[in-house]
């Protein structure tokens, strides 16, 4: 995984390309009517139930705005909230404010969404052993928010990028000339490069699942698109030689039901890429 420098440096990142994309040459609308001088105060207030997330973020652009800006905040990260909760307050310039107030609303609203979806699939796996990570079926240049979003939520995430896990999948290993070439060759290639990344390779049936048991090295395997009965077989199969990860095919209806063949990760791209905003409206007062 990517270290704390390299993820604080990711958000840094959003946030300074959110108000180049959002601001330009200035706010006009906010320039054209509101005295420089204006001091102000707003609140971030819930308009719909859920777990709120990116409340740390949110202050974090407030300060990148401007640093004179005071924020008090009521409710934390990862706290279930309810219509009418006012998350925290900001106040001072009046055009600091609204030159935040989008890319605040943008992130903590997905944020929330994120967060909301992801404790719903925690709480569905309470009870049994398993987890679930996300992917990296993320917003291009949001990924580091979505993911922390996850965390918020109650998840966990899987690899950052394409640089911090090796993931040899249907595509790798068919291209490299099958599962046991592509696994020789990344091994000698981690050699070569003297890098200490984990290896996840991916299973499409039974076979594989055996052919991959027949190398070393392999952290964890993706059972990918198997049905209850197959994937039981596959955790059989498997036991303690390495971790054991489900996906596709997972929702609501599912996600338990793979739980409960015995895998210990289940992985969902839905998390991050099919939830709707959660409603929130930053409000002057």
């Amino acid at each position: 995984m990517i270290s704390q420098t390299q993820f604080e440096n990711e958000l840094q990142l959003i946030i300074q390309n959110g108000i180049r994309e959002d601001v330009g040459e200035g706010d006009h609308s906010s320039l054209a009517c509101i005295p420089v001088s204006a001091i102000g105060r707003a609140k971030l207030l819930v308009k719909e139930d859920g777990i709120i997330a990116g409340v740390a973020f949110a202050k974090m652009i407030l300060e990148y705005v401007d640093p004179a800006l005071q924020t008090e905040i009521f409710i934390t990260d990862g706290k279930l909230v309810k219509q009418g909760d006012v998350v925290f307050t900001v106040f001072g310039s009046s055009q600091s404010i609204l030159k935040a107030e989008r890319l605040v609303l943008n992130s903590m609203q997905r944020m929330s969404a994120i967060a909301t979806k992801t404790k719903k699939y925690v709480n569905l796996l309470e009870g049994t052993n398993t987890r679930i990570l996300d992917t990296r079926k993320t917003t291009p240049g949001f990924r580091a928010c979505e993911k922390w979003a996850v965390k918020i939520g109650g998840g966990e995430n899987h690899r950052f990028a394409l640089y911090d896990m090796i993931m040899l999948k249907d595509n790798h290993n068919d291209f490299a000339g099958g599962i046991s070439l592509a696994i020789a060759k990344t091994k000698a290639y981690l050699k070569q490069k003297n890098l200490d990344l984990k290896i996840i390779v991916e299973a499409r049936n039974l076979e594989e699942v055996k052919e991959i048991l027949e190398n070393q090295g392999v952290y964890r395997i993706l059972i990918d698109n198997l049905d209850f009965d197959d994937t039981r077989k596959a955790v059989a199969l498997i036991g303690d030689t390495c971790q054991t990860e489900s996906s596709g095919n997972i929702n609501e209806n599912t996600i338990r039901k793979y739980a409960e063949c015995g895998v210990n990760y289940i992985s969902s791209g839905a998390l991050t890429h099919s939830i709707y905003n959660m409603d929130l409206s930053l409000k002057a007062f």
